[in-house]
């Protein structure tokens, strides 16, 4: 073993750590060497959504001696921050493995610090969280969540004062702060006076909120007429979902009953995770029996959004992040403007790897876009950075979306809601969620995503992984499916090229391991390893435009050609 990972399992045997922790690293000392020094080669990082791991021993591990090391740092940052005051945090925990032993851990090292903690005395979504430390006036919250990933994993992320989640440089300060603390220096011992559970009472504000940010004047007949399934997949969703629907007058909802039950080991999917249409099998099928009009599907913590509506066959399609972005967004722009509320000083947010369309779109209403790096950190950050202006909704690619700023980040609670409101609204005006999405196609051309997502686990996977970034920008490609490349962007070295007569400009937005081409014919191909997970995403978007509705078949058949052919020139 590299000796400095073997440095670091002998500090982890160390009196410091307790029996059962010594006891499991002996064991695999003797019976799992590999294992072993998966566990100890680095140290957990803050990503795109926090930080997340495996949960087991060892520095690279979700454990209660890596979130206490977290924790301890963060309170002591805290208390530099804000000297003198009466600081208070707020904790929310989602259905994993550990997750409600964990966040007793991250609630005893803050009150063992001297920090006030709100502690939900049961799991609850992520979006809460943000919401709720706003609500009590929380210097920052806390989430026990690893999102959709796999049961063996957890997570810890950090939200600040406006509700959003750590953005540079703060989080390279707070890392710094953890990066000083010693295990030994933890405090594990609680302080009972200082930790406070919550529950229903923040629950319901936490639901009158969602209904009136997410809901728009519609006549009663109109939801109790909209047929609707939902499915947690086994998460946070179920606490807060079907009651908001309720209290917004939605009465004809079915509820997936063999995903409603909270379970960390997510039984009946391979993949608790929207995006993947696996997931919603049961949903879909539970839809077909009883002639749902919308389906509706969220990951464990609550914070992505997958649907599936009607089509014009009267079968249930799938739709992807980039799709239902751009309804949901079309839809508060058009309502922002119907009623007079459109001033000029608004803006909608998106990310780097998102579809174009959503320019396009802005573009029609006149209405500025801000495009950020991957991450509803970012869009959060936007409503910081430009006071001045309102934020109307925005989403990513990745089946976020949040509607308004009430929440800082991305939020299934509320545009569950939204999405029923748009299909009601549709329905009762002759038309369909999908027949609206054919529309903006119809006005502002026919967009069509793909991503492919390529896993490379443990250490030669993030080799690997690392080796595919370096040759992407040592020898980069030229043509994709005979369409000349005509600007990079590499969002690492803060660059965008104009390869047609070599000039360079900056970026304007933080570093980030990205690489972007786009084409003559208005393609675009991303690059990007994931910052959750052991995988690198490859984005795919091309466009054409769409005459009429009949043609939306054989159009979006060439548009799945030409992602094909560039597929292929990707050797993908």
């Amino acid at each position: 073993m590299n000796p400095d990972i073997q440095k670091k399992v002998d500090s982890w045997l160390s009196p410091t750590f307790d029996a059962d922790t010594q006891n499991t690293i002996k064991s695999l000392q003797a019976n799992d060497p590999k294992t072993l020094e998966e566990s100890f080669y680095q140290d957990l990082a803050f990503g795109t959504g926090g930080m997340r791991g495996v949960m087991g021993v060892g520095t690279n591990r979700i454990n209660k001696y890596t979130l206490g090391k977290n924790t301890q740092g963060l309170s002591q940052y805290l208390k530099r921050v804000f000297p003198g005051e009466d600081i208070k945090v707020a904790i929310a925990y989602d259905c994993r493995h550990n997750s409600q032993s964990l966040a007793k851990v991250v609630a005893n090292v803050f009150s063992a610090n001297g920090i006030k903690a709100f502690l939900f005395e049961d799991l609850r979504p992520t979006p809460e969280l943000s919401f709720t430390l706003k609500h009590l006036n929380c210097n920052c919250g806390i989430v026990l969540t690893a999102s959709h990933n796999p049961p063996e994993y957890n997570g810890y992320k950090v939200y600040w004062q406006d509700g959003g989640q750590l953005v540079p440089p703060q989080d390279g300060e707070i890392i710094q702060e953890i990066n000083s603390v010693d295990y030994s220096q933890i405090l594990f011992e609680g302080n009972t006076d200082l930790i406070q559970m919550i529950g229903d009472d923040v629950d319901q504000v936490f639901i009158d909120a969602s209904v009136k940010n997410g809901s728009i004047n519609l006549p009663v007949e109109a939801r109790e007429d909209l047929g609707i399934v939902f499915t947690s997949l086994h998460g946070t969703s179920i606490t807060t979902i079907p009651p908001t629907l309720k209290k917004a007058g939605y009465t004809n909802v079915s509820i997936v009953k063999e995903q409603a039950e909270p379970d960390g080991d997510f039984p009946t999917v391979a993949s608790p995770n929207p995006e993947e249409p696996a997931a919603l099998k049961m949903a879909l099928e539970l839809a077909d029996a009883n002639g749902a009009d919308i389906v509706i599907g969220t990951d464990p913590d609550s914070d992505r959004l997958g649907i599936a509506v009607r089509d014009f066959n009267n079968g249930l399609v799938l739709l992807n992040g980039n799709q239902t972005m751009i309804v949901m967004t079309n839809f508060l722009l058009k309502n922002w403007k119907d009623q007079g509320q459109l001033k000029g000083n608004e803006f909608v947010g998106s990310t780097i790897v998102s579809t174009p369309m959503m320019s396009v779109l802005a573009a029609s209403y006149n209405t500025e876009i801000k495009i950020g790096l991957t991450g509803f950190k970012w869009i959060a950050k936007m409503i910081l950075d430009f006071p001045e202006l309102d934020f109307i909704g925005g989403g990513e690619e990745s089946f976020g979306f949040m509607v308004g700023d009430f929440v800082r980040d991305k939020d299934a609670v509320t545009s569950a809601l939204l999405a029923c409101e748009i299909a009601a609204f549709a329905k009762a005006n002759g038309s369909s969620f999908y027949e609206e999405l054919v529309k903006l196609y119809l006005e502002h051309g026919f967009y069509k995503e793909r991503l492919v997502s390529l896993t490379k686990k443990g250490i030669e996977g993030a080799e690997e992984i690392k080796q595919m970034m370096i040759e992407a920008r040592e020898n980069p490609k030229t043509y994709f499916n005979n369409s000349k490349v005509i600007r990079i962007e590499d969002y690492q070295e803060s660059t965008i090229t104009n390869t047609l007569d070599g000039s360079v400009i900056p970026t304007n937005i933080p570093k980030s391991n990205v690489l972007i081409y786009y084409t003559e014919d208005g393609s675009k191909i991303a690059l990007r390893p994931s910052g959750t997970e052991p995988k690198i995403k490859f984005y795919i978007s091309v466009n054409t435009h769409l005459d009429k509705m009949s043609d939306l078949t054989t159009t979006e058949q060439l548009l799945d050609a030409k992602i094909e052919a560039i597929l292929k020139d990707m050797n993908l």
